[in-house]
């Protein structure tokens, strides 16, 4: 077996277009299960248990089912109720949906984690009940959850292949789709891996540089 330098140049275009399919997925994905994980966490301190338990429900249904039958269900299913969706945009939303599960719990941790005599000051000072989350709460637990975050940043960034089954062409779905047509297999697959390994460096430096800017 002989390495193809002539295949890594014509899979190139292929990968750049897949590569932003990948980003794209990743960063939106990221940004939903951040928001809604946020949200979840918010509605399970609510006073009502008419609120608490159904949250419950879902977000245990969603944590303890895979995400690659959450895909399915949603590119598959969902079109024969109405709802159709592209396969990008359902890929995004599955991805988001199944981690705000575990970020609702990351950002629940950090909550706990903030002094008692915070809550107390901001109690004693007469603090609105919004101006108490937003300005003492959540500024001092997300502080303390980012490292948490980053690596379920790392971990979505692994779960992107798994579009590739509701037809979405990332990284691996062009390298697939390459290799098939060109009967190479090594050069794109090997690129691709470098990729996810060069990613999940640079995130990783740019979420340790966010938190060492946090703590100062």
């Amino acid at each position: 077996m002989t390495w193809d330098w002539n295949a890594v140049g014509d899979f190139m275009p292929d990968f750049w277009h897949g590569l932003l399919v990948t980003l794209q997925a990743l960063a939106l994905g990221s940004l939903l299960s951040f928001t809604l994980g946020l949200v979840w966490t918010l509605l399970m301190r609510t006073p009502s248990r008419w609120v608490r338990w159904p949250v419950g429900v879902v977000t245990e249904f969603v944590r303890n089912t895979p995400l690659l039958v959450q895909l399915f269900f949603l590119f598959y299913v969902l079109p024969e109720w109405g709802l159709t969706f592209s396969a990008l945009a359902t890929g995004v939303f599955a991805i988001g949906l199944h981690y705000s599960t575990y970020t609702m719990q990351v950002y629940r941790a950090g909550i706990e984690a903030v002094p008692v005599g915070q809550w107390e000051a901001a109690t004693a000072l007469n603090l609105p009940r919004r101006r108490t989350w937003t300005a003492v709460i959540l500024p001092q637990a997300i502080r303390r959850v980012i490292p948490a975050l980053g690596n379920y940043v790392i971990s979505m960034l692994k779960d992107t292949p798994m579009l590739m089954v509701i037809t979405v062409l990332e990284m691996l779905g062009r390298a697939r789709l390459f290799s098939q047509q060109h009967f190479q297999f090594t050069e794109p697959l090997t690129v691709i891996g470098v990729a996810f390994i060069l990613i999940s460096y640079l995130a990783s430096l740019l979420l340790r540089a966010l938190e060492r800017r946090l703590v100062r």
